[in-house]
């Protein structure tokens, strides 16, 4: 018992350590406060109904209507039965956010340190050098937690299949099985997409050096073991996964029907995101070095570059007051790449850098080219649409599956963020073995500060001969003030240049003296310790510090109603809202934070809405704004918010007299432009068509006839509305048909007439419609997504299983431990 604390008592204070590094990066939390993210606060807007809606019934909602006229919450924080996988990643999260991702940043690259057998102090070092990575920290700042969280769990699925490969199957298909249901279960399937792509790499390198060393039945079975484990995460994820893919057919990520733009002109074909969209985001050629040099491009969009800069000095030149000039001077656009938005730069750290370049020279074998060809990758494609390689993202966007689904192809350099630090550790391995000869790694040194600090030099001294520092931001600025940023720009360049050649020298110089026999390996790891965190510490504070920290009470309830909200929410009925306020502009989810909004803020809206948006709402098409049941549109006027209440609003449900049959969606889209909606409702042939069963090859109609005949005594009137439930009362002398002035989606609403089914159908392009028969009825539209009910019974199959699986796979490993005991 005593010899397996000892064993264990280093991971415990390792533990510790990134525990107290966590809080300490984000100690107003101690205090309770919280970090203010401009996306949480989005995102608080958004799901701010469905929260309200648990709390006071206890159960869940998968539909809001707070938002985008109605969607579902599955990509909203939307809680399923039998996640269980679930409630582990909010054990291993119990630090106050963002602390809790910063220690999983920590950890999980710590287990894939040591699941290629390295000493637990360089473990701890590595860990240090990815979690401070300033794209980690920066993602933190604004908000981006889906992201740094299915970041912070893709080192602990390479360390589970690491471990299967090194043939410690049970360990390895455990982890694997685990790692990877956390990293789903994140819910940022770009990242987990992304991490797709450095398995495969993995696997090929891992095969073509099984192919040479004969061992390729192990490696198959391997790769049946790791295929297991996938399908268990997978299966423990179930609910989610198959939500998410339901939707996402239905989303902006799926296929459009439409081949028109707004405008008329004709639409790219395309099963997923246009492609300018894809890579608005793209890095430039240049930019690569700001890996190396943080602010080689200025860094980010707005800098402070204080009172001594160029910048100050020319506003107060041209008139301003030292008060304006010092402010102006801490929003100084000094980003000169063609990237539309920079926060920071994506800034690896220039001594692990260094250390990245040692292990070029140092590290052998299938660790190395799997981590340097999974750099190179990433880095390719996070090129985007830049040339000369725009080529290989339009390759991968036209012809590999999903690729087309994701933007901002930058992101993809996580996994150059995460292979850098790996590979930058392995060269201290292999400096502190004495299988290398010293003259090898003598000369590994040379050639590495001759690379590293020799690019430093060139770009100090020939700085002005590649680069004139100039921006396509700076057109419209007057001139002698764009003279002044490029000279700030250059003294930003300047100062970071020899900054990471200073970095360099210390670097090179700790292991010279290691060399030299003057420093011991324990001083060479406390020093690297050192230099990586004054490196990446005291640079990511310039962009997340204790400045972006408030109360808690901002943070929970980041929105105060106005005038107007207060005068809206007098109603207690059922009706939309339309926010063209400036406040509205600045946050889209204000509105959907105290009623149902036609805006919010979310990556995948349903297609549908949002084609409805581009062709009519944006430009306030009041037959559209009505049958969407807009009753209050808040406006401004000189500064003055006010609610105005619009009378013409169609209402909750109405009775039409035609239906108009149409080719197509372009056709049905268009036709809104004029349509009257309040007596009239269009549909296209093949949303009024279905097939009873898979062998019939002609469709039935579901609505036979166009024409109704409506009086003056027919009615529909709401008498109950919940997010995911409607009653309505019918009365009518005839056979009628009624729009519903709610969004439609198939899997997942029911329509019921006096308790039976009944079939809708989609009419106005986005609404729901159905045929009611004379007389007084009720009508009930319930939301119950099957794919719930299928994906719970499948995870909880998959719990169960993986629960026998795992005290099968401890009894066996406790067993073969003590055996060799």
């Amino acid at each position: 018992m005593s010899f397996s604390f000892k064993r264990i008592l280093p991971h415990i204070l390792v533990l510790l350590g990134f525990v107290i590094l966590s809080l300490a990066y984000f100690n107003p939390v101690l205090q309770g406060k919280k970090i203010f993210q401009s996306d949480i606060m989005h995102y608080i807007g958004m799901a701010q109904q469905q929260k309200d809606f648990a709390q006071s019934t206890g159960e869940e909602t998968y539909w809001t209507n707070s938002a985008f006229g109605g969607m579902p919450t599955y990509q909203l924080g939307a809680k399923y039965p039998h996640n269980y996988i679930k409630k582990l990643d909010l054990t291993l999260r119990f630090l106050p956010r963002p602390a809790d991702y910063l220690f999983l940043y920590f950890i999980g690259f710590y287990i894939l340190l040591l699941s290629l057998k390295v000493d637990f102090k360089l473990s701890a070092l590595g860990a240090l050098a990815f979690g401070f990575s300033t794209y980690l920290i920066i993602i933190l700042g604004v908000g981006h937690n889906a992201k740094a969280h299915a970041i912070a769990y893709m080192p602990m699925v390479l360390a589970g299949i690491i471990l299967t490969f090194r043939k410690r199957y049970i360990l390895g298909f455990l982890l694997t099985v685990i790692s990877l249901g956390l990293e789903i279960v994140a819910n940022h399937f770009q990242m987990t997409y992304y991490l797709l792509f450095l398995v495969i790499i993995l696997g090929i390198v891992y095969l073509i050096d099984a192919y040479k060393k004969n061992l390729l039945p192990h490696y198959f079975k391997s790769v049946g073991l790791l295929t297991i484990a996938a399908l268990l995460a997978v299966g423990l994820n179930a609910t989610n996964l198959m939500a998410t893919q339901e939707y996402a057919k239905e989303s902006t990520r799926g296929k459009s029907e439409l081949t028109i733009n707004p405008d008329g002109s004709p639409k790219e074909a395309t099963s997923g995101l246009d492609k300018d969209y894809i890579t608005e985001y793209s890095y430039g050629l240049v930019e690569t070095f700001n890996l190396f040099i943080p602010r080689f491009m200025g860094g980010g969009n707005t800098e402070d570059i204080g009172k001594n800069s160029e910048t100050y000095k020319t506003y107060i030149t041209m008139g301003a007051s030292p008060i304006e000039a010092l402010e102006l001077s801490k929003n100084a656009p000094m980003y000169w790449g063609n990237q539309p938005i920079v926060e920071a730069p994506a800034y690896v750290g220039a001594v692990i850098l260094f250390l990245f370049v040692l292990g070029l020279f140092l590290v052998k074998g299938r660790l190395k080219w799997w981590l340097v060809a999974g750099s190179i990758f990433s880095l390719l494609l996070s090129y985007g649409k830049t040339e000369p390689f725009s080529f290989i993202t339009n390759f991968f966007i036209d012809n590999v599956p999903l690729y087309d689904k994701f933007r901002a192809v930058t992101s993809i350099q996580v996994l150059l963020e995460l292979c850098v630090p790996v590979l930058g550790i392995f060269a201290l391995v292999r400096l502190f073995n004495d299988f290398e000869k010293e003259e090898q790694k003598v000369k590994a040194l040379k050639y590495t500060v001759a690379i590293t600090g020799g690019l430093c030099l060139i770009f100090l001294l020939f700085k002005s001969v590649f680069f004139d520092f100039e921006s396509f931001r700076d057109q419209g600025i007057p001139e002698m003030l764009v003279d002044a940023l490029i000279e700030d720009r250059k003294a930003l360049f300047n100062t970071d240049t020899i900054r990471s050649l200073v970095l360099v020298l210390l670097s090179a110089g700790t292991i010279y003296f290691f060399l030299k026999k003057k420093l011991s390996q324990n001083i060479v790891v406390v020093v690297f310790a050192v230099l990586i965190l004054f490196d990446l510490v005291s640079f990511n504070r310039n962009y997340v510090n204790n400045d972006d920290f408030v109360s808690a009470l901002k943070v929970d309830r980041p929105y105060q109603p106005n005038a107007a909200d207060k005068e809206i929410l007098k109603d207690k009925g059922h009706y939309r809202v339309l926010d063209m306020s400036t406040q509205g502009q600045r946050q889209p989810a204000r509105a959907a934070y105290f009623h149902n909004s036609l805006f919010g803020y979310h990556a995948a809206k349903l297609g549908r809405y949002n084609d409805l948006m581009e062709f009519h709402i944006y430009n306030n098409n009041m037959n559209v704004l009505n049958m969407l049941n807009t009753k209050y549109i808040i406006a401004e006027d000189q500064g003055q918010i006010f609610p105005y209440d619009n009378p013409d609003a169609n209402g909750n449900a109405w009775f039409v007299s035609e239906l108009e049959e149409l080719p197509s969606a372009n056709e049905e889209i268009k036709a809104l432009g004029s349509l009257d909606t309040k007596n009239k409702a269009v549909l296209t042939y093949s949303s009024n068509e279905v097939f009873d069963n898979s062998l019939q090859t002609t469709p039935t109609k579901v609505i036979g006839k166009l024409k109704f005949k409506v009086d003056s005594t027919a009615s529909i009137k709401l008498k109950e509305h919940k997010p995911n439930y409607l009653k309505y009362e019918a009365n009518n002398a005839n056979n009628g048909f009624a729009v519903f002035s709610e969004i439609y989606y198939k899997d997942g609403w029911n329509a019921y007439i006096d308790g039976d089914l009944k079939p809708h159908i989609r009419v106005n392009y986005v609404l729901r419609g159905m045929e009611i028969p004379a007389g007084k009825h009720t009508i009930e539209f319930k939301f119950e997504p099957q794919v719930i009910a299928s994906g719970s019974k499948i995870a909880l199959a998959s719990s169960a299983i993986f629960g026998v699986l795992l005290l099968l796979g401890v009894f066996f490993q406790f067993k073969k431990e003590k055996e060799v005991v």
